[in-house]
C-alpha cells in the first residue's frame, strides 16, 4: 500500500495540471475567432478578404510601372552609330572611358578616313588622343579596337596586339570582308 500512494499521488497531481490546460465548451465558444492560413484551405471571412486586398495591393507595385518606362527611356537613348561609306553597321559598343570620349567627338559627326593595312584591317585617325586602357588581345573579325589612343582599328581578319576594346560590328565574315577588303573607306561616327 505504501507503495501505491506515491503512484495515486502523481496520478492526481497529472490531472490537476493537467485539467489547468484545457477549456470547457462555453469558454471555446465565447472566445474570439483567431484565422489561420492554410494555402489550400478557402475562407471567405470579412477578415481574409481585407487581407486578400492587403496582399493584391502589395503585389501591385507601382515600381513595376517604373521599371517599364525606364526600359522605354533606355529604348530611346541616342546611341553611338557606325557607318563604313554608305552601309551603317550593327555594333555593340564597350562600357568604358574611350567609348565615352568616342560618343563625345561623334556628337559633331566624327569621318575616318580609313586605310587597308595587313590584309585583315582597316585603321584612320581620329583626330586627337582619348583614353586608353591596353591589354594584349587577339582580335577577331568585326572587332573594333583603339590603337596608341588615337587611331581607330577595324578587323575583317586576326591580329595580336595591346590595344583597347572599342566595340564589336555584328556582321558575317564575308559581309565584313566585303566591305573593307576592296580598298580604303571612310567611317562615320555619328548620335542618333
Amino acid at each position: 500500500m505504501k507503495r501505491m500512494i506515491p503512484l495515486i499521488v502523481l496520478v492526481l497531481l497529472s490531472f490537476t495540471v493537467l485539467s489547468g490546460c484545457g477549456t470547457t465548451v462555453k469558454e471555446a465558444e465565447q472566445a474570439p475567432h483567431v484565422n489561420t492560413v492554410d494555402a489550400d484551405a478557402e475562407d471567405t471571412s470579412a477578415e481574409d478578404t481585407s487581407e486578400e486586398k492587403t496582399i493584391d495591393q502589395k503585389t501591385e507595385k507601382p515600381e513595376t510601372i517604373t521599371e517599364y518606362e525606364s526600359v522605354t527611356e533606355q529604348e530611346n537613348e541616342i546611341i553611338m552609330v557606325m557607318t563604313i561609306n554608305d552601309t551603317k553597321v550593327d555594333v555593340t559598343w564597350e562600357n568604358n572611358a574611350s567609348v565615352k570620349e568616342l560618343e563625345e567627338l561623334a556628337a559633331d559627326g566624327l569621318m575616318i578616313p580609313m586605310s587597308m593595312y595587313g590584309g585583315f584591317e582597316q585603321v584612320g585617325p581620329i583626330g586627337k588622343s582619348i583614353t586608353r586602357d591596353d591589354k594584349q588581345t587577339t582580335t577577331s573579325v568585326g572587332d573594333i579596337v583603339l590603337y596608341s589612343g588615337n587611331q581607330l582599328v577595324v578587323f575583317y581578319g586576326s591580329n595580336s596586339w595591346a590595344y583597347t576594346r572599342i566595340g564589336k560590328i555584328n556582321l558575317t565574315e564575308k559581309e565584313l570582308t566585303n566591305l573593307l577588303s576592296n580598298g580604303d573607306v571612310t567611317i562615320t561616327l555619328s548620335m542618333e
